[in-house]
């Protein structure tokens, strides 16, 4: 092959949800024939048989919104851990450099169930925390280290010509990287990390496993009382389904808008 060649792409695969797009036909149709599939037929059971569907509707509520709140201040903390980690990974400094790289290699390097046994259980046996702060605290410090590498390559896809320019202009190197770097990065990294919210949504489920009263476990709860196994965990499945899709909905319309403003 010639060296003018045309380089092959990037093959990208999200671990969160398949993000909708109008340019992609089938997963655009897919998307809402399951979306609106998902609530019709939520729906249809709760109409037609409400014993038990709508008792289940009743009696997740709660669990939802637990959900939310794992996975929302989940994603706020990986954030600032991604942040913090992102910036060591291309740090000069030898040290902060190896710092943060052996965090991302080693976290990345075990599941997320072990760290929820690891933090509740093992640490637990030195420092009691409740058990929805382990939860927390455990899903932030595991997808911390993805967001460090989605930081990384953001910061990275920044032309050099704009450090030096700024640094032309007598910024320092952290002016330089707080004013001039990051708020152009913020763009690129929006995407994937919506990708990151939606996989740390669906993997919120695991903190069950910690009595955490989340959506799964407000399912457990109710089926090991009614032994309606069958229909509440087709509720709980059609409610995850129905809130992946919105999410990945959204991550769409927001890629969407930072590619018409590019």
């Amino acid at each position: 092959m010639s060296g003018s060649a045309e380089k092959p792409k990037k093959v990208e695969i999200s671990e969160g949800g398949a993000i909708p797009k109008k340019d992609d036909v089938g997963l655009f149709t897919a998307w809402r024939v399951a979306f609106v599939g998902a609530i019709s037929i939520i729906i249809a059971l709760v109409y037609f048989k409400p014993e038990p569907y709508f008792d289940i509707i009743k009696f997740l509520p709660d669990g939802i919104y637990v959900t939310f709140k794992v996975t929302i201040a989940s994603i706020l903390l990986s954030l600032v851990f991604g942040l913090i980690a992102g910036l060591g990974r291309i740090s000069q400094n030898m040290f902060i450099n190896g710092i943060a790289s052996l965090y991302v290699e080693i976290i990345r390097g075990i599941p997320l169930l072990v760290q929820l046994f690891y933090i509740y259980f093992a640490l637990g046996k030195f420092v009691k925390l409740p058990a929805e702060v382990c939860a927390i605290i455990a899903m932030s410090i595991c997808y911390g280290a993805y967001m460090a590498e989605i930081f990384r390559a953001g910061i990275d896809a920044i032309p050099k010509g704009q450090t030096e320019a700024a640094r032309s202009l007598g910024m320092t190197s952290s002016q330089t990287t707080k004013h001039v770097i990051l708020p152009q990065a913020v763009k690129t990294i929006l995407p994937p990390v919506g990708n990151e919210f939606i996989a740390l949504l669906k993997d919120s489920s695991l903190v069950s496993i910690l009595a955490v009263s989340d959506l799964l476990r407000r399912g457990r709860e109710y089926a090991s009382e009614s032994f309606d196994y069958f229909e509440t965990y087709t509720m709980v499945a059609l409610i995850y389904l129905v809130i992946t899709l919105i999410l990945s909905k959204l991550v769409g319309i927001m890629e969407d808008k930072i590619s018409d403003d590019e």
